[in-house]
């Protein structure tokens, strides 16, 4: 049995006691190489989103601003995308379609809006029909705010629950001492919204006087990675950490993630951000990094393609360039292996339609992952 060095904590009221703390040290190491890549979408910038029409074609969001249609080996940008304010780490973000897509039509993204009184911008939902080359039926269902000029920690990613619940997520826009612990603020959240964009009944905070009603979990930095896991229905996010400490969690109502109060991470100039790495009443990870990976983009592997990842999680990493194999057992970390190693910077990563596994890499383009016989 592998050696089991992840946190593990005994849950009171969804929280973890303090007292059994442990630090992740599980080593990385190479996967074996049976498998092989392909471009199969070449010529791309920042490919941030990603996903499958019924056709087979591809929807792809770049950063700057453009949503792609690819199909046939042929690009064609869409037009009517709403306008973003591209900025740093902010611009077009992710796409995801409804679950019955094939039924109602709807397609969401998130992205970088300017919309609003003050200067700068926030991070957006929006659903729309796509029409020939066109959107169509574009509503805004949501917007973070007050807008500010700062350019980092916009999130995004987006998913929905088996219960068909949409969630996403919002970074905390640069400003960890009000956003993240402050539910009557946006920024550092998981927000929940019915597919409409209403707010759902239950949602935790939809009784508390000032709060956004679409906070679903606060205490987050900046997740950038956002899955459902095969086991249990959950959605998983992975998020930025600052200087080390990039979180693996599991999303619960109405539960406190912690940052920036509590954090494995340091400032990037080395320094401290707090003492303390748990607290009563705020969650613990799943798993942490240090030293950080830069996490972006994350999914469960459920195909039968990848007989040997099943059920694993792949985290892309922009700092290392290359995929993370997150091998769990019963929801536990206990191993970690790299695949497709000096890819490059890898933004996305999607199990596609066809169960085979795409990576979204940065100046780069589209790789499908094909195992070897």
């Amino acid at each position: 049995m592998k050696k089991l060095v992840v946190l593990s904590f005994f849950i009171i009221s969804s929280t973890f006691s303090c007292a059994q703390e442990k630090k992740n040290d599980i080593p990385i190491t190479a996967a074996p190489k049976n498998y092989t890549t392909e471009v199969v979408v070449p010529n791309l910038i920042i490919p941030w989103g990603m996903t499958w029409l019924p056709d087979g074609s591809m929807l792809i969001t770049e950063k700057s601003g453009t949503l792609i249609h690819y199909k046939n080996g042929v690009k064609t940008d869409i037009k009517n995308v709403p306008e973003v304010y591209l900025r740093n780490q902010g611009g077009l973000l992710d796409i995801e379609l409804h679950p019955e897509y094939e039924k109602n039509g709807w397609l969401y993204m998130t992205y970088a809006s300017k919309e609003g009184t003050e200067k700068g911008g926030f991070t957006a939902i929006m659903r729309a029909k796509l029409q020939g080359n066109e959107l169509t039926n574009v509503e805004k269902l949501y917007k973070g705010g007050p807008n500010t000029t700062k350019g980092q920690h916009f999130g995004s990613r987006i998913e929905f629950d088996n219960d068909g619940f949409l969630y996403f997520s919002i970074g905390d826009r640069g400003n960890r001492d009000e956003n993240p612990q402050d539910i009557t603020r946006d920024g550092g959240k998981i927000y929940r919204l019915n597919d409409d964009g209403s707010i759902p009944k239950d949602n935790p905070f939809v009784n508390k006087t000032g709060a956004k009603k679409a906070i679903f979990s606060y205490g987050h930095r900046n997740p950038q990675g956002m899955a459902i896991n095969p086991i249990d229905g959950k959605i998983w996010v992975h998020e930025h950490g600052p200087k080390g400490g990039d979180e693996i969690n599991a999303i619960t109502k109405g539960v406190n993630y912690g940052w920036p109060i509590i954090t494995y991470g340091l400032n990037y100039s080395g320094t401290s951000i707090t003492d303390i790495t748990s607290k009563e009443g705020m969650e613990q990870p799943i798993y942490y990094w240090v030293p950080s990976i830069a996490p972006s983009g994350m999914d469960f592997v459920t195909s039968d393609v990848y007989p040997d990842w099943k059920n694993d999680l792949l985290v892309g990493s922009l700092k290392f360039n290359y995929l993370e194999l997150v091998e769990l057992t019963d929801n536990i970390v206990t191993g970690r292996k790299k695949i497709v190693e000096d890819i490059g910077r890898v933004r996305n990563v999607r199990q596609g339609p066809d169960g085979y596994i795409y990576v979204a890499v940065e100046d780069k383009g589209i790789i499908k992952i094909i195992p070897t016989p």
